[in-house]
């Protein structure tokens, strides 16, 4: 089984949930704070590969949904820019096994690559909170 280092919104009930569907397909889950990590542009873009510039960003973040951010309309290097500015615009989760790199949680995406013991096709990028029309997580207090 893989070893997954796996970059989250601490507190996330989506990422809390991925994590332990890769725990119990045997994986291990390192995780890491996407928030805190100190990123740099080059390293932060591997895990984008060939995905159009649109599919990087966190389509829950505050600054997407007022539409202060459009992804549509940004560059890569906006959008690089952006998100290290503000890590909560980084579609999440970020992966990473074997040196491969991806970003967001894909079930059938995920089995290909590693394997799932049984893909949950339920769990998805989005919001639950959202969804069912709660208030979302709180911001973590500091990054």
């Amino acid at each position: 089984m893989a070893v997954v280092k796996f970059w989250e919104k601490p507190g996330c009930a989506n990422n809390t949930r991925q994590k332990a569907l890769l725990a119990a397909s045997g994986h291990t889950v390192i995780a890491a704070s996407l928030l805190t990590e100190p990123w740099e542009a080059e390293r932060l873009r591997s895990f984008f590969g060939d995905r159009p510039v649109a599919e990087w960003f966190n389509r829950a973040s505050p600054r997407v949904k007022s539409g202060e951010v459009v992804p549509e309309t940004a560059t890569a290097q906006v959008a690089l820019a952006a998100m290290l500015a503000d890590p909560l615009l980084i579609r999440r989760p970020l992966m990473e096994v074997e040196g491969r790199r991806e970003i967001g949680f894909d079930p059938a995406r995920v089995e290909a690559w590693i394997g799932l013991r049984s893909p949950e096709r339920s769990i998805s990028e989005a919001c639950p909170r959202e969804a069912a029309k709660e208030a979302p997580c709180p911001a973590p207090e500091s990054r």
